[in-house]
Parts: C-alpha cells; sequence; structure tokens
C-alpha cells in the first residue's frame, strides 16, 4: 500500500474545508470498501481524512419522514425500532449485504459511495475505463456474468453493488448533502449515475461535497414489502439480480407500488412504468407477471449474463408475491 497522510475531522465544515484544499484525498468512514481498493492499488489517495468524529449517526422521525446520518453504521439502521416500524424494506435490504461483522462497521453514506465490484476494475493489470478513463472496457467481450442489462455503454457495463440503495431508490429516498457552496437536497434515484461516456464518476456528488444523511418519507406499505436477492450462495455474494417490492394493498387491490432492482445497472434501476402498471390491478400473480414484462423493456444480455433476461422478471415476480403475501 502506498503511503498516505492521516488527519481527523471533528465538523462537516473541516472535512469539506480539508478536502477542497487538498484534491488527492478522501474521506474515510467505515473503510469497508475503500481500504480493499487501496490495498488492490486501484486507488490511491495522499490523504485520508477521517469524518467518524463528526456527530453525524442519529435516527430520528421527523414530521413525515425519517431522518438517518450518514455514519449511521448498516446494522444500526437495520435494527433501529424507527426502521423496523416505518421502513422495514430498508432494513431487509440491509441484512441481505455483506457479513454482520461488516454491517457493524459499513455507514449509510460509505453503502452509498461504494465502488463496482467488477472483476475488471478491481484488477489494474485489466483494462477498465471506470478506473483508467480511454483504457478500454474489459467486461464488454470479456467475462460479464454478473454485469449490467440496463442503461450500460460501449464504455462500461458494470453494475452498483450496494444492496441498501435498491431500496432507498424505491422508497423515494432524499439524500442531503454539504458543501463548499452550502447545503442542497438530491432525490436518491438522481445520485447515482448511468455510465455514458463518464463511467469513472459513479454518482452527481460535486468537488468537495460530503453525504450528511439521507430522509426517507413516510408511506402506507407497512409490512407488505420484500426484498429478494438471487446470488451464488446465500451469504456475503453481491446480486446477480435483487429486487426491492413494496405494495400498498386494499382490498385485494392495489393502491401504490414501489419497485426497483439491483444487480443490473450501473445504479439502482427503478422501475416506474411496471409500478404504473401495478397500480388499479388485483394483487395476482398474473399481475404481477404482466408488470414484470413492461420492467424488462430494454434489457439487454451480454455474452454471459443473459440468463438475468430471465431470472429478473422471474425475480421480480417473486418478490411481488411474497410482498403481498400470496406466495
Amino acid at each position: 500500500m502506498n503511503q498516505f497522510q492521516y488527519v481527523r475531522a471533528t465538523t462537516a465544515k473541516t472535512a469539506i474545508g480539508a478536502l477542497v484544499k487538498d484534491p488527492s484525498a478522501t474521506f474515510l468512514a467505515g473503510g469497508t470498501n475503500l481500504i480493499d481498493l487501496m490495498k488492490n492499488g486501484v486507488t490511491a489517495p495522499q490523504k485520508l481524512i477521517d469524518i467518524n468524529p463528526i456527530p453525524l449517526t442519529e435516527i430520528r422521525k421527523q414530521s413525515n419522514s425519517i431522518y438517518i446520518g450518514a455514519l449511521a453504521t448498516n446494522t444500526d439502521v437495520a435494527d433501529h425500532k424507527l426502521v423496523l416500524q416505518n421502513q422495514p424494506l430498508l432494513s431487509l435490504a440491509l441484512n441481505a449485504g455483506a457479513s454482520a461483522q461488516l454491517r457493524n462497521v459499513a455507514t449509510i453514506g460509505g453503502n452509498m459511495m461504494q465502488r463496482t465490484r467488477c472483476f475488471y476494475f478491481n484488477n489494474p493489470d485489466l483494462p477498465c475505463n471506470k478506473r483508467q478513463p480511454g483504457s478500454g472496457c474489459g467486461a464488454l467481450e470479456g467475462y460479464n456474468r454478473m454485469h449490467a442489462i440496463f442503461g450500460a455503454s460501449p464504455q462500461c457495463v458494470a453494475v452498483n453493488p450496494s444492496d441498501m440503495s435498491v431500496a432507498l431508490a424505491a422508497l423515494d429516498a432524499t439524500v442531503l448533502i454539504s458543501g463548499p457552496k452550502g447545503d442542497r437536497r438530491i432525490l436518491f434515484t438522481d445520485f447515482h449515475r448511468l455510465p455514458g461516456d463518464h463511467p469513472e464518476k459513479d454518482n452527481n456528488l460535486m468537488k468537495g461535497e460530503l453525504i450528511t444523511g439521507i430522509e426517507i418519507p413516510d408511506n402506507a406499505f407497512g409490512k407488505t414489502v420484500h426484498y429478494l436477492k438471487v446470488r451464488d450462495r446465500s451469504s456475503y455474494a453481491f446480486a446477480l439480480v435483487s429486487v426491492a417490492a413494496a405494495l400498498n394493498i386494499k382490498n385485494n387491490t392495489i393502491k401504490e407500488a414501489r419497485l426497483a432492482m439491483g444487480g443490473v445497472a450501473h445504479k439502482p434501476w427503478r422501475l416506474t412504468e411496471a409500478e404504473k402498471a401495478l397500480v388499479g390491478k388485483p394483487a395476482t400473480e398474473a399481475t404481477f407477471k404482466q408488470a414484470a414484462e413492461i420492467a424488462m423493456q430494454g434489457a439487454k444480455g451480454l455474452k454471459y449474463n443473459s440468463f438475468k433476461l430471465k431470472m429478473a422478471p422471474n425475480t421480480i415476480i417473486e418478490a411481488l408475491k411474497t410482498a403481498s403475501g400470496i406466495a
């Protein structure tokens, strides 16, 4: 590992100021992804700004939402009574990610910022436009079993690895950000980016900005939710396909629906057209199959991941069946 400087910031203002002064620096929270990238030579920041002393761990109920500080750990959020009572889909998604030991350290803000687990990105000896722009995408014609079927570009076919982010995309969360120009808010669905011509940019954070928290608006989904993750083994594996499903059902009629997929795109993939197709329909398997067909419009398989074209709609159907209680 290359040598680096280590400093601690006790306020958001000092952390942001330190990052603005040194473009080679990066924030350090739980470090569960960053340290691996540094060890593998994927990234080599010259300075780490430890933001853990900043008081951003609070979880609280607000008038019409739940606020979660960016430094709250995945475990603390998943197990918090407010989350379990008001946003159980988030708890399900968090508990599907990584191992218990990692969840004890990983933070909400860090989870949002984690980099892809694409084999080509994580191996500095292989071409990757995300790691080294202009070097090519090794996965495009290489071994691409884990890669995208939506929103990819000739520059990159990597997928976002976060389970938590899939749930937050479905739940209409808002990201709270502080930076040198002040505070701003961004919808979670607008936070991450598709690769386009700049796959090195994972998200829409601006220079010097710090995630301070998220807000999740209240909803009427209750326990009629499910997070289904299909993976190669039952623990500590990234999703081949995952689905976050939330339904508001009255008299067997779907009044409101939220759907998002993971493991299929460079960002959490919100299924808005499929949601619209569910509203006003009975909660039946036939309805769910129709929504799944709509959700797959525009999907395109690669050489080794075309199985996702069948796995994805089947996962949507099963998630909706479980959420609705008809499974």
